[in-house]
């Protein structure tokens, strides 16, 4: 039986093209990468975090409110006042760090979405949330974890040299002053080499079901090379979306307070200026909320590029993603997963390809003769004749198209013919 090759549409375009990718590649796809599919980015991650602004900002008033409440009954000039103020204070502070704390795991959870979704994004698959959150649920924790882990390494390290700076300040306070800013000016180098060197730790655990160890020196070696890249695209986002919110929040806040001075010309608050000022506080909240949620896709997904980018630069991971969309546009089913398929795996650097116009030292331009830098002239076609448009000209020394070869042995002789009133030609 004959097998007859079957016709097979055009691959669909991703996000990205399957090759390396360059800075402006990366940094213009984090942004137009929210249009693939606004619903699971953009709709995940702004109830995410409206739901963690409205649980943080409730339970820190409620602790206020209980803590604080407790001072009305007592007097101020006792000694129980001043320790249940600095009771009330440590309360309020503990109860804020565990809700700020919480609100970073639900961001780390948005992040691992996004990341699933816009792996399949850049070999042209949309998937629903309820797919993205089956891949992303079984490394939840593992993303919880490393986020707790990266607190409590900087709030230790931070303790530590407070501790340090506080028991110096008793004897050598002008030293300490000095002191803490050298370390003020050390650390934020310091904060964003390791910002960068751990920025792939989310997308590898999501990715490759690594384990926060295997994660964090995953991270450390594909960032090698591509640290400047991977440093202005985090530098360049998060300054774009702080830019943007202030500039967004700025009119909000302008509004709310010519409107309650409107309403309130002499300074006394009344019922119209409190829901007017309440109003306007709301409307720039809703706002900085939107720019947020869209802050954090934006971010998660130029981090998922960039994990994408280092492996096809260091693994090849762009020949597994051509092998796997062009097997799946083939009809195949149940092909495995491109991402993990060759994990670790080493290439030889690629070379970059010629310019146009570029040929070897000591080859001839096209149509030179050796020990010739410029090309020959062409050669014109006998008697006059101009070739066919688009025809190529034969080179020096072969016939026309058409023009069979003269033979030497088949020239015409000499002739003793004699034309009329002429003398004879030379035999």
């Amino acid at each position: 039986m004959t097998a007859y090759p079957t016709w097979t549409p055009a691959p669909r375009p991703g996000i990205i093209p399957l090759r390396p990718l360059g800075f402006g590649t990366i940094l213009g796809r984090s942004f137009t990468a929210l249009r693939q599919n606004p619903r699971v980015l953009l709709g995940f991650a702004l109830v995410v975090q409206t739901v963690a602004t409205l649980v943080v900002t409730a339970a820190i008033v409620g602790a206020s409110v209980f803590a604080l409440s407790r001072l009305a009954t007592l007097d101020p000039r006792s000694d129980e006042f001043d320790t249940v103020m600095a009771g009330s204070i440590a309360l309020i502070g503990v109860v804020s760090i565990v809700l700020s704390l919480a609100a970073g795991a639900l961001g780390v959870i948005v992040q691992g979405v996004v990341v699933s979704e816009v792996s399949h994004a850049v070999v042209a698959e949309k998937l629903t949330l309820g797919r993205v959150w089956r891949r992303v649920k079984p490394v939840a924790w593992r993303l919880v974890g490393y986020t707790l882990l990266v607190t409590l390494a900087i709030a230790v390290v931070a303790g530590v040299l407070v501790g340090l700076l506080l028991l110096l300040a008793q004897a050598l306070l002008p030293l300490v002053i000095v002191l803490s800013v050298l370390l003020l000016i050390a650390a934020i180098p310091l904060w964003l080499w390791l910002t960068v060197k751990l920025l792939l730790v989310p997308a590898t655990i999501v990715m490759e079901h690594a384990t926060i160890r295997g994660a964090i020196v995953r991270s450390w070696v594909l960032t090698r090379g591509r640290f400047w890249s991977s440093l202005g695209i985090v530098v360049i986002v998060s300054l774009s979306f702080s830019f943007l919110a202030q500039m967004v929040s700025l009119p909000f806040s302008l509004v709310s307070v010519a409107v309650t001075s409107v309403l309130s010309p002499t300074g006394d608050p009344d019922i119209q200026s409190l829901i007017a000022l309440i109003v306007g506080s709301l409307a720039t909240q809703v706002v900085v909320l939107l720019i947020q949620a869209m802050a954090l896709v934006v971010q998660a997904t130029a981090t998922a590029l960039i994990y994408i980018d280092c492996r096809m630069r260091h693994e090849g991971l762009d020949l597994d993603l051509l092998a796997y969309v062009d097997q799946r546009d083939a009809g195949a089913e149940g092909l495995p997963d491109p991402y993990r398929a060759h994990i670790g795996r080493r290439i030889a650097p690629r070379g970059g390809f010629p310019p146009a116009g570029y040929r070897p030292p000591g080859h001839p331009a096209p149509g030179a003769f050796p020990g010739q830098s410029y090309p020959a002239p062409p050669v014109p076609y006998p008697g006059g004749i101009q070739p066919t448009p688009g025809a190529a000209q034969p080179p020096p020394g072969f016939p026309t198209p058409g023009q069979q070869p003269v033979d030497a042995t088949l020239a015409p002789s000499p002739t003793r013919w004699t034309p009329p009133g002429g003398q004879p030609g030379p035999s």
